[in-house]
């Protein structure tokens, strides 16, 4: 796994996966393991409020997705390719029975990589994400590519803060575009979600969506909540979708108290 560096019991170091290697932290506490995925374009680093909530009681493991913070450069920046990335990082940690704390896209990673693997996960907490909504359609598509296309400047001074990756603008636009594709199918994969997964919502609107079309977004979510059981809102919260784990990361570490806490009063397995 590269070449780890410690302190304490922390473990961080490269993870090989395909033609990339992935940043990965591990903090090996005696808890249920933690698995962060991060917004689309986003590194670790914004986890840090919610993990110093939680505390060491916890196993954090947190990693930067291809191309994004110290994780390097890919051929293939798919949804399936960041699927598979969990996977890596599962495997190279030894993790078992995680939840996984997803944040936008990766909240739309958690609930699909529960969805197929409903007996390794112990339960998904969604900030402000994975709701199924997303503009579609040939009208959105070209809508996409040319606000990336006027942003193609800023993203040299945008990717230190963790609002853009190590890609050119189309590779950014095609990765919105096939977002909005999966999270406007998305209703059929949350009714299969079998495990526990609880829902941070943000109230704000957002860069590149009014506040009245992210109401819109969210309320998506409403027919899930009725129709599965496992599904539930945890909080909702003021902060807007861009601010909410710097704004709101108390109310997100309390989901995923609830939820580990649910899963260790049913006797499952904690790694």
């Amino acid at each position: 796994m590269g070449n780890p560096t410690t302190s304490n019991s922390t473990w961080s170091g490269m993870v090989p996966v395909e033609d990339t290697a992935l940043a990965v932290t591990d903090t090996r506490g005696p808890g249920r393991p933690i698995v962060y995925l991060n917004g689309s374009y986003a590194d670790q680093k914004h986890w840090r409020h919610v993990i110093t909530e939680l505390g060491t009681e916890y196993r954090h493991i947190t990693y930067d997705e291809r191309a994004r913070g110290k994780s390097k450069k890919s051929t293939d920046y798919s949804f399936e390719a960041c699927l598979r990335d969990i996977d890596a990082v599962l495997a190279a940690t030894g993790a078992q029975q995680p939840i996984l704390v997803g944040w936008s896209y990766g909240a739309l990673l958690a609930a699909h990589w529960a969805d197929r693997n409903p007996d390794r996960i112990a339960a998904v907490v969604s900030v402000d994400g994975a709701m199924p909504y997303g503009i579609t359609g040939e009208q959105a598509r070209e809508r996409i590519r040319n606000l990336f296309h006027k942003m193609r400047w800023l993203m040299p001074v945008a990717r230190p803060l963790g609002l853009a990756a190590r890609m050119t603008a189309d590779q950014h636009a095609e990765i919105n575009i096939e977002a909005n594709e999966l999270h406007a199918a998305l209703a059929p994969v949350l009714d299969r979600v079998s495990c526990p997964m609880r829902y941070v919502l943000a109230t704000g609107g957002n860069l590149g969506g009014s506040q009245e079309e992210m109401e819109a977004v969210r309320a998506s979510l409403d027919p899930v909540l009725a129709s599965n059981p496992n599904i539930q809102v945890s909080a909702q919260v003021p902060s807007n979708h861009s601010h909410i784990l710097r704004k709101d990361f108390r109310a997100v570490a309390d989901a995923v108290r609830q939820t580990a806490t649910a899963q260790d009063q049913q006797g499952s397995p904690n790694r």
